[in-house]
């Protein structure tokens, strides 16, 4: 398993993997860092507001499946951002980031690469505290553009796995086991 995709099957990442989505930058092309687990974890602790850029009405996309979990399985308030939708999940979905009634805390993007600067600067413009790029998202000048106006950055993780693996939801067979950990529990047989 690799740090970059901490997830325990297939099925779960591919869930939260932008469709069709390869990281464009090689790992050993890499120079940005990215933040280790308890960072991550201080982030999502910190966060109270989540906005989905790019976020789908349909059920078969990543987005959708992110969404219906932080709505129903994390304390944040989730908005959804989409020109082209009126309403994702029952909630009203906004033009942009400036559209929204809050300031976000957390921007988590479901957007193709070469829109990930022009997304960094609307967070950046919107007051936001983080950016997060998902699963298959790798852009460091998007990173650099973030940073740059004081956001934290995430790129190549899913929000909801993360989330869920901090707060001991995540099993291979989906239960919650309240352990954080990337090694399957041993069972003693009795």
């Amino acid at each position: 398993m690799s740090d970059s995709c901490s997830i325990p099957s297939p099925s779960v990442g591919e869930a939260c993997a932008l469709p069709g989505a390869t990281v464009q930058t090689a790992a050993s092309e890499r120079t940005w860092q990215s933040p280790g687990a308890s960072s991550r974890l201080g982030l999502l602790r910190r966060t109270r507001t989540v906005a989905i850029v790019g976020a789908s009405d349909n059920p078969a996309r990543a987005s959708y499946f992110v969404g219906t979990y932080l709505l129903s399985s994390s304390p944040y308030e989730v908005y959804f951002v989409n020109p082209r939708a009126d309403e994702i999940l029952g909630q009203k979905a906004y033009a942009s980031l400036a559209d929204l009634p809050v300031v976000p805390d957390l921007v988590d993007v479901f957007r193709r690469d070469e829109d990930l600067p022009g997304v960094a600067r609307e967070a950046v413009e919107a007051g936001a505290k983080a950016l997060w790029l998902q699963l298959g998202s790798w852009n460091e000048e998007a990173a650099a553009i973030a940073e740059a106006g004081g956001l934290e950055v995430v790129m190549d993780r899913c929000i909801k796995i993360e989330h869920a693996r901090f707060h001991g939801g995540l099993h291979l067979a989906g239960f919650d086991t309240g352990v954080i950990s990337s090694k399957r529990q041993v069972v003693a047989a009795r």
